[in-house]
């Protein structure tokens, strides 16, 4: 097994700083080997296995002025006896007018390899293109019918922004395309789940290219039956209690591949603990727990305990999208409210103070001042666009806090633009002591229920 992957250093900027790795194992569980340094041309590799060579492909990066900064499709040999790549370096295709040219897989098939790119970039002009030559190396003509699969020319439906796609046979020689897509809230052009996984049928024409089923290019919600066996995956249940000794897998965390250093299911069993960290823009060391938002319509809900001591304490219920898009219902501690939630937001706005760039947070009039110590509930309510807070002494009775919040902005296209956000919306607790003495905060449960 072959596992191949970019760790990208900068993003937003003229340089990309893409390395690319690959990684290697007998078995799909077994132990991999240390990651194997290819290059840093540009993102997006993939490894083409040909009657025992292999040939590294991925896009390449052109930061200079003036110049098409998707400069086009890569290729060299890989020669896995030294773990290195060896010979000459060809740019095999500079893509189509489109444009944005990168995510490349090559197949053969009938004595051609089959190049199949992305283009148009990931929001709504992405597309997938395909050509092919009779030599790896090229040239390689592009299909004459043009783009085989986009979203492009028809806002109309429901899947929007496809492309990015690579293709499978089952044993019985049907073809099928797995492409990313994404499913924006009706009248708006902001998809809070981000970039999904869409798959379509495929055939092979008579003259040799792929089309999609029905003949047309764009893609279908609907999926004729597979032949194939069935491997229902198992639910994610509703409810964490926090009753192991490991967090479920379907919770996340951000850049920290050492979790007890900010969280802990043993110090008070029955709860998750999370030590109070860096703020929610950081980029290096947050206390965030937090799972997928997988449908438009949900709530969300936990039971906290918390004692903050200072403006500087903060933790309780997030819907976020990265450190710039977020709505956080928190609770913590001044000297005019004493102990209190209120609500902070962040939408994407950028303003610039000396020349650098900072993300406004969202003026928010609320504080819910609380009489005592006690636990608190909390509860987030998303439909579509729209997401209200409530909060709760007993887990019954709710009082919301009366405000209206615009969530389209946990989407991959509000702030910065679809182009620089991938992720898709999380919702989750989270914890802050930026007075860096690692105040905690406990939670009791985690409840996700869609609607």
């Amino acid at each position: 097994f072959y596992l191949i992957y970019t760790d990208v250093k900068r993003h937003c900027a003229s340089f990309k700083d893409a390395h690319n790795y690959l990684t290697t194992c007998p078995s799909i569980d077994g132990n991999w080997s240390q990651r194997i340094y290819l290059n840093s041309s540009g993102f997006d590799p993939s490894l083409f296995h040909d009657n025992g060579r292999k040939w590294l492909l991925n896009m390449v990066w052109d930061h200079r002025p003036g110049k098409n900064p998707f400069g086009g499709i890569y290729i060299q040999e890989y020669d896995h006896s030294t773990r290195a790549l060896k010979g000459p370096i060809t740019n095999i295709f500079e893509g189509t007018p489109q444009g944005l040219t990168e995510a490349p897989h090559i197949y053969k098939r009938n004595g051609y390899y089959y190049l199949v790119t992305a283009e148009g970039g990931t929001e709504y002009e992405h597309c997938m293109v395909f050509a092919r030559s009779r030599s790896i190396t090229g040239p390689y003509e592009i299909d004459p019918h043009g783009y085989f699969l986009t979203s492009k020319d028809d806002p109309e439906l429901t899947l929007q922004r496809s492309g990015h796609g690579d293709i499978v046979e089952t044993a019985e020689g049907d073809t099928y395309v797995v492409h990313l897509s994404s499913r924006p809230i009706s009248g708006l052009r902001r998809s809070p789940m981000g970039r999904e996984t869409a798959i379509q049928k495929a055939l092979w024409g008579h003259d040799g290219w792929l089309r999609l089923a029905d003949g047309g290019n764009k893609p279908d919600l609907a999926l004729p039956r597979v032949d194939l066996p069935t491997h229902p995956w198992p639910g994610i249940p509703e409810r964490e209690d926090f009753d192991g000794d490991i967090l479920p897998n379907h919770f996340q965390w951000l850049r920290n591949p050492n979790p007890c250093t900010f969280m802990d299911l043993s110090a008070r069993p029955g709860y998750l603990r999370l030590l109070g960290k860096q703020s929610l823009g950081n980029c290096f060391e947050q206390a965030l727990i937090a799972r997928r938002q997988k449908a438009f319509r949900f709530t969300a809900t936990t039971c906290m305990d918390f004692f903050p001591s200072t403006f500087q304490h903060m933790a309780g219920l997030v819907c976020y999208y990265n450190g710039h898009k977020y709505h956080y219902l928190y609770m913590s501690f001044d000297q005019e409210n004493g102990r209190h939630l209120a609500i902070m937001s962040c939408g994407g706005n950028v303003s610039m103070v000396a020349r650098f760039p900072l993300y406004d947070l969202d003026p928010v009039d609320n504080t819910i001042r609380l009489e005592d110590d006690s636990p608190v509930y909390l509860r987030a309510s998303v439909d579509y666009a729209d997401l209200k807070f409530s909060w709760s002494l007993d887990g019954s009775t709710w009082r919301e806090l009366g405000i209206l919040l615009d969530y389209s902005v946990i989407s991959d296209e509000a702030g910065k633009g679809a182009g620089n956000s991938f992720t898709g919306a999380f919702v989750g607790v989270c914890c802050q002591d930026i007075s860096g003495q690692d105040q905690p905060a406990d939670f009791d449960f985690f409840e996700y229920v869609e609607h």
